[in-house]
């Protein structure tokens, strides 16, 4: 029997900490071709899939890596922690040189990304993502440093054959045009520019 009175943690705090669902662990070995930026290099990345994210968002995720691939960028705890974003990319000096948000962010969100980055991106995808752009353009146009990219639902609906744990795929970017392959599927987005 644990003893509550000895110990800082309470019972409900023990019972979620024992009941929390893990992150479920991809590896995505993706050899990226981008001749909009001249960036050629190999990544091998591990994306860890939290319980509540979709595999949809995920691989959305993973666009949004491929589409800024840097050496120094990186996933970051994204869902597990309000204070980071999905994916960042940060200076020797530890400043945060780019933010990469995916989904639908409140104008808070987009504000801290904002104040703490160089510059921050905003993936939005899925069909209710219009309903969102309406409600949160106007309040956007006071930010000089975001960009507001949309993937479109029937493009992003073409990365579903691709996933699996262990995603070797070859990626092309030209013309703000991306190709994800495997050995068997491919998919083509299109990122369309909301904001700029």
């Amino acid at each position: 029997m644990l003893n509550y009175a000895a110990s800082n943690s309470t019972l409900s705090e023990d019972f979620f900490t024992c009941m929390a669902l893990k992150s479920t662990i991809y590896k995505a070995d993706c050899q990226i071709a981008d001749m909009d930026r001249g960036y050629y290099a190999p990544h091998n990345l591990t994306i860890a899939l939290h319980p509540s994210e979709t595999e949809e968002r995920m691989m959305v995720r993973l666009v949004a890596f491929v589409l800024n691939a840097h050496e120094h960028l990186q996933f970051s705890k994204g869902l597990s922690s309000e204070d980071e974003p999905d994916i960042w990319q940060k200076s020797l000096t530890d400043d945060i040189e780019l933010w990469i948000d995916v989904g639908m962010p409140d104008e808070k969100r987009i504000r801290k990304a904002s104040n703490r980055a160089e510059q921050a991106l905003v993936y939005t995808y899925g069909g209710r993502n219009n309903v969102w752009w309406n409600q949160i353009e106007n309040k956007l146009t006071r930010f000089n440093n975001i960009k507001i990219i949309n993937l479109p639902k029937t493009d992003t609906d073409q990365l579903a054959p691709l996933i699996k744990r262990s995603m070797q795929l070859q990626i092309s970017l030209q013309d703000g045009q991306i190709w994800l392959s495997d050995e068997q599927h491919t998919a083509h987005i299109t990122p369309e520019i909301w904001l700029s």
